[in-house]
C-alpha cells in the first residue's frame, strides 16, 4: 500500500473487500480515484459509504474470481445487467458494468441500463498482448469456451473458468478444498509441469460465459472495433 501511494497512480482498483479508511483517505488526499468491485447491492452500498469513488457491478457471467466480500460468493450470483440496474438506482457514485461484455453492443446495453462505463475482461485476456498462455488463448476461441464453470477447486475462492478434467474430478470433492489461498498454492505446483507438456486439463483457464462470442486476437483490433461500434 505504501508503494502504491508513493507511485500515485491515477486510479486504484481493488477486489475482495474495502481498504481501511486511512488508505482511502490517503488516496483522496493524493487525488487517486478508488474503484471497488461489488457482486451485490449490499456490497455496492458498503463501498459507497466507505467513500470509494466508483463501483464495479460484477455479474456472475464474468470470468475469474468472484470478488464477493459480505456474503458467500455462491449466495451472490446476480447477472451483470440485473446487478447494474439494481446498483445504479441505489448508489450515487458512478457504476461500471462488468461481466458478459465483449463488444460495443454489450457496452451500449450497459450504458442504457444505468452504468457510466463498462469493463471487459475475457475479451482482453484472449488478446496476444495478455499474460495468458498460447494454449489458454486458443481454448478461449475453441469449443471449450462454450462450457465454463464456477469452482473453488483451483484456488479455494469461487471463480469462473473453462471446464476441464480438474474441475470435473473435484466437483464431488469440494469439501476437501483447502481455504484460499492455500488451495491456490497446492495447485500452482502443477502449472509448470502442465505448461512443459502442453496440457490444459489440470490448470485454471479463466474465462467468462460470453467467450464463444470472442472475435479479436489483438488489443489494437479489439479497441478499434469497440470504438467503431460505439460511434455508429
Amino acid at each position: 500500500v505504501e508503494a502504491l501511494l508513493e507511485a500515485r497512480p491515477p486510479v486504484f482498483s481493488f477486489v475482495f473487500g474495502i481498504p481501511r479508511p486511512q488508505i482511502l483517505e490517503e488516496c483522496r488526499r493524493r487525488s487517486i480515484v478508488t474503484v471497488g468491485a461489488a457482486t451485490s447491492v449490499a456490497e455496492a452500498v458498503a463501498l459507497e459509504r466507505a467513500g470509494v469513488d466508483v463501483v464495479v457491478a460484477t455479474g456472475m457471467e464474468a470470468g475469474g474470481h468472484r470478488p464477493s466480500f459480505l456474503a458467500r460468493a455462491e449466495d451472490s450470483l446476480v447477472g451483470s445487467f440485473a446487478l447494474t440496474q439494481l446498483v445504479a438506482r441505489r448508489v450515487e457514485v458512478p457504476v461500471i458494468a462488468a461481466g458478459g461484455i465483449v463488444c460495443g453492443r454489450g457496452i451500449r446495453a450497459a450504458l442504457t441500463l444505468g452504468a457510466g462505463a463498462a469493463q471487459l475482461g475475457t475479451a482482453f485476456l484472449a488478446c496476444e498482448e495478455s499474460g495468458a498462455s498460447n494454449l489458454h488463448r486458443a481454448q478461449l476461441f475453441g469449443e471449450e469456451a462454450q462450457h465454463t464453470v464456477l469452482t473453488r477447486a483451483f484456488t479455494g475462492r469461487l471463480a469462473r473458468g473453462l471446464e476441464n478434467r480438474f474441475t470435473r474430478e473435484w466437483h464431488s470433492q469440494l469439501a476437501q478444498v483447502a481455504p484460499y489461498p492455500m488451495q491456490s498454492w497446492f495447485v500452482s505446483q502443477l502449472k509448470a509441469a502442465c505448461a512443459a507438456s502442453g496440457r490444459s486439463d489440470l490448470v485454471s483457464l479463466w474465462g467468462g460465459q460470453i467467450a464463444p462470442n470472442l472475435e479479436h486476437r489483438s488489443a489494437t483490433t479489439l479497441m478499434n472495433s469497440l470504438i467503431e461500434e460505439l460511434s455508429v
